[in-house]
């Protein structure tokens, strides 16, 4: 199997992240995606964050019956501070892989990668895959591949607000993840 990783805090998951994963896996030949949500993430703190066990259900709800993506639980049953560099290693160690994962990071996360830990030990362990996110330059300055998926203007943050201030909200999620949301009263719907 060739398998393309896409980790993020996912609060909440929303097509932006679903569409990327999957015209960069086709793109670049994977055959499924993993997405990781992240328990805790290293460079920030989780705005509005319900906790780790919510975010790994609304992604599980929101890829449900979809054999293209896997949601892999290992950041969050590890639990802790997240790094992609111990990820990485569970993964190459537990799934069947053909070849080497991709690791797909945005171009708003380049910038920052020598500051993430072991960055050698990710290289040496995934190809590196930098999608388009901000619409900025590419600025990893390791070996890599650019992709070339469209921007969708989405993030997290817009779509907790949105939520928060009773604003429309429920085409940017998935229906099982808007289910989710809905049922546990997250980000302040009613």
């Amino acid at each position: 199997m060739r398998l393309l990783i896409l980790g993020g805090t996912f609060n909440p998951i929303h097509v932006g992240h679903l569409m990327l994963a999957e015209e960069a896996a086709r793109e670049f030949g994977y055959d499924r995606v993993a997405l990781v949500p992240s328990s805790a993430p290293p460079h920030k703190t989780p705005d509005g964050d319900p906790g780790p066990a919510a975010r790994l259900e609304m992604t599980r709800a929101a890829v449900a019956g979809y054999g293209a993506f896997v949601v892999e639980d290992c950041e969050i049953e590890r639990g802790g501070t997240s790094y992609t560099v111990d990820t990485l290693e569970r993964i190459v160690a537990t799934y069947p892989l053909e070849g080497r994962p991709g690791l797909l990071i945005g171009d708003d996360l380049a910038a920052g990668f020598e500051s993430w830990r072991d960055p050698d030990g990710i290289c040496r362990l995934a190809d590196l895959i930098v999608a388009r996110r901000s619409g900025g330059p590419d600025a990893l300055e390791r070996p890599h591949r650019r992709a070339s998926n469209m921007l969708l203007p989405i993030s997290s943050t817009d779509i907790r607000s949105r939520i928060g201030s009773g604003r429309p909200w429920t085409w940017l999620v998935p229906g099982p993840a808007v289910r989710y949301i809905l049922t546990n009263g997250l980000y302040g719907s009613a």
